[in-house]
Parts: structure tokens; C-alpha cells; sequence
């Protein structure tokens, strides 16, 4: 069975790929060996939320057909964050990479390992304005609105 995932990508190091233009280029690269990438949002720069002392990031967003299950597809993010060099320091510090299983079809689960959709997504517009890119009808299978429309809710507030 194929699944369509939707997923967030942030860079705000540099590293042996290079700046964070170069760090996310290289996660789409990786990602596609997990599954066929089906659309790839610009790159948008954002202000740090939560640690602010802390570079700018870059971020996007990416549509992945796969075969794999969900807690399947979220080891594999996690080995990509891992093999390009992520090191978790500082909780919302500083990264390579960063890699979050937003969505997987209409898929609702809460377990230790993987919560989808992913529980932040909603309040996030430096997730939700690339998602919106090039998936503004998606579902939030909890909330029951697409992207845009999450999107459109947050008006002027920043997240």
C-alpha cells in the first residue's frame, strides 16, 4: 500500500554538505530513497521559536509517496537526521537537519515512539506556509481542515 506523508525539513547549521540550502537539499535526496518525492516547497528563512539564541533557520516541506508504515518511515527520519550529523543538545537548538513526519494519509495515532498528525503542526506557520505550497488541501484528519485553512486560522499571529 502506498501512503502519502507530508514532512517537515529545518536547517540552521552549516555542515559537510554545506550552508542549509545545501543540508536540506541533501535530506531530499536521502528522503527519496525512502519513497518517491512528489513535491518539494520553496525554502523559506524563519526566525528560531522556542530557543531563540540560535542562528535562522531554513525551512520546508516535502510530499513523499511510500510503502512504509509510519513508525517504519519515522526510523528512517531519524537515521537521516542522525547520518548527516544531528546532534541533540539543546531541546529546539540548534541542528543539521530536522525532520518531522507531519501527516501519513488520514493516519491518527499516539504511541511513545511517533504522534500523527504531528501534535504542533497546527500552531507552526513556518511548517504550515511551505506545506501550504504545494499541499493546501491536505487533511488534518484530527482537526478536520486542510492546510490552508490552518493556515488562513493563524491570521497575524507568529509560530
Amino acid at each position: 500500500m502506498r501512503a502519502l506523508a507530508a514532512i517537515a525539513l529545518g536547517s540552521n547549521l552549516e555542515s559537510e554538505f554545506g550552508d542549509r540550502e545545501a543540508n536540506l537539499r541533501e535530506a531530499v535526496k536521502r528522503l527519496g530513497l525512502l519513497g518517491r518525492v512528489r513535491a518539494v516547497s520553496t525554502f523559506h528563512d524563519t526566525e528560531p521559536v522556542g530557543y531563540l539564541s540560535q542562528p535562522r533557520f531554513l525551512n520546508a516541506a516535502m510530499l513523499l509517496e511510500t510503502e512504509q508504515e509510519p513508525l517504519e518511515l519515522m526510523r528512517g527520519l531519524l537515521e537521516i537526521e542522525q547520518a548527516m550529523g544531528r546532534q541533540r543538545v539543546v531541546a529546539k537548538g540548534p541542528r543539521v537537519i530536522d525532520l518531522d513526519l507531519l501527516l501519513y494519509d488520514a493516519v491518527v495515532m499516539n504511541t511513545a515512539a511517533l504522534t500523527l498528525p504531528h501534535p504542533g503542526m497546527h500552531e507552526r506557520r513556518f511548517v504550515l506556509e511551505p506545506l501550504a505550497e504545494i499541499a493546501p488541501g491536505m487533511v488534518h484528519p484530527v482537526l478536520g481542515k486542510t492546510v490552508g485553512e490552518i493556515l488562513q486560522g493563524l491570521g497575524r499571529r507568529t509560530a
